[in-house]
């Protein structure tokens, strides 16, 4: 079992004064989350609109202030929970608000209890980003990260789509997304294009969740960690994408002031989902049904009881 360990670095070495950072004791790649975007999106009617609507300055993560990880550790979930807000905020967007990164761990195969429910493994990990109470800057605000990939290898990872027919454990989402890196040891980002804006996420509070593709940026545009320096050297390569979670048109973070998204990271080979006996058992009845019915009308023909004709020939 590989060992994982995520969480806030500063680039002096201590928690509490710099940007976001994942770091993870084997050379797979380290996913910085660089920026949270907001965007205006009340003028805007077009829902694939990039960006989709006005922006603001974003909240670079380099000024956030983050907690003590030692108050957040729960031995009996594997979690740990990074609570953080900007170290100046000239508007009090952040006055009763905070954005979280909640890390979890597993000890076996499975699946969460709250959706999206990704498949898991013990060489995986979760990753939750919530925005919760924050004031935002427009009347319809919506949100974004700037999410850096950063490893060994010249290339940038491939990004995928998977589609399948089984929306059991996420409803009405039929897609999986995934980054995968083809350089031994391998690894992976998996997540579906879905956030919430409930802390029990449902179809009803379901946020769509766009991706922008790959680009390489600067490992100098970003900030700078020993941590990763230690890891990777100086030599990275470093490439980002944004997400963008939900439209002007459906619910949002300006329902209860709640936006949480996850995803899973993990080396070796991503879980596979598998249909599942619900899906097997529709797909039996959908499909066996119609063949039911033609065999035994066929059979009733074939095997009923014949009616005679009563005519009698005059001849």
């Amino acid at each position: 079992m590989r060992t994982w360990a995520w969480g806030p670095v500063s680039g002096g070495g201590g928690v509490g004064d710099s940007g976001e950072r994942w770091t993870q004791a084997s050379p797979v790649p380290s996913h910085p989350t660089h920026q949270l975007f907001e965007f205006d999106s009340i003028n805007t009617s077009d829902a694939a609109a990039k960006p989709p609507g006005k922006s603001y300055p974003p909240y670079s993560l380099a000024d956030f202030s983050w907690n003590n990880i030692t108050d957040s550790l729960d031995p009996a979930t594997l979690s740990a929970t990074f609570r953080g807000h900007p170290n100046h905020d000239p508007t009090g967007a952040f006055a009763n608000g905070s954005l979280a990164f909640r890390v979890q761990a597993f000890s076996r195969s499975g699946r969460p209890a709250q959706p999206p429910r990704l498949l898991h493994t013990m060489d995986t990990c979760q990753l939750e980003v919530a925005l919760v109470g924050a004031s935002p800057r427009g009347n319809r605000s919506l949100f974004g990260l700037e999410v850096a990939t950063l490893g060994q290898g010249p290339d940038c990872p491939s990004m995928q789509e998977q589609h399948s027919i089984n929306d059991e454990y996420t409803p009405a989402i039929f897609q999986l997304d995934q980054l995968l890196w083809g350089s031994f040891p391998s690894g992976f980002v998996q997540w579906r294009p879905v956030a919430f804006s409930q802390k029990q996420g449902s179809r009803e509070s379901a946020l769509p969740c766009q991706v922008s593709p790959l680009f390489p940026t600067l490992v100098y545009l970003l900030p700078q960690s020993p941590i990763v320096r230690a890891f990777f050297g100086a030599q990275n390569n470093c490439c980002a994408f944004n997400l963008t979670f939900g439209d002007s048109t459906g619910p949002g973070y300006w329902d209860q002031h709640y936006l949480s998204w996850s995803m899973l990271l993990g080396v070796g080979t991503p879980p596979v989902d598998a249909l599942s006996p619900l899906v097997l058992g529709i797909m039996a009845v959908a499909l066996g049904a119609p063949g039911l019915m033609l065999l035994a009308g066929g059979l009733f023909l074939l095997l009923g009881p014949k009616r005679y004709s009563e005519y009698q020939s005059i001849n």
